[in-house]
């Protein structure tokens, strides 16, 4: 389940997973990536314009009972974050495109295609955003090639595919204790 950052300081909203969210590959290497999400989400919460890394966003728990897929293209780092010193490596996926409305607790399945660059440390947050609008640009242009499009179009059907996800009698997504719960951030201009 996803959980959203604060963008309080870098105005760069993140789907976060948990890291057990890649067990499969725990030996992936920390940097930047690029790749597809599968985003089980209200068509209400996509926003009609054009891409941008700030939004303004109501704190909402996801739990429509037939939500809409959608594949979205993404940027995501996986690392430890040595800028602000983290001792957790964290997966934090930025999705290109913006939403009206937070998406805490929505099913996301992750298709990573490539690899942008290393983790690593900066002198200072200017560097860094900057650094995060470079990666988001290489994605962009990366994922436009055709061959990711057709790739998606071809043998992307599991994105679509969200029988992982614990529903009640009504259809409700279950939460664990936890999942998916606000905590106190909003993501902010």
């Amino acid at each position: 389940m996803t959980q959203i950052n604060s963008c309080t300081l870098l105005c760069i909203p993140t789907a976060n997973i948990p890291p057990s969210g890649l067990s499969t590959y725990p030996d992936l290497s920390t940097g930047v990536y690029y790749g597809y999400v599968g985003l089980s989400v209200p068509s209400s919460s996509l926003a009609n314009t054009t891409s941008d890394a700030t939004t303004t966003s109501t704190t909402t728990r996801t739990s429509e009972p037939n939500p809409t897929t959608h594949i979205l293209p993404s940027v995501l780092s996986i690392g430890y974050n040595p800028f602000y010193n983290n001792k957790t490596r964290s997966i934090e996926i930025h999705i290109l495109r913006p939403f009206d409305k937070d998406f805490y607790g929505a099913p996301l399945n992750l298709l990573i295609l490539g690899f942008i660059r290393p983790e690593y440390d900066y002198e200072s947050l200017e560097a860094l955003i900057e650094d995060i609008r470079t990666d988001c640009e290489v994605a962009e242009r990366s994922l436009e090639r055709s061959g990711y499009k057709d790739l998606v179009e071809r043998e992307g059907e599991w994105l679509h595919g969200f029988e992982w996800v614990e529903r009640d009698a009504e259809g409700k997504i279950k939460y664990e204790e936890g999942d998916g719960e606000v905590k106190g951030a909003e993501v902010q201009e």
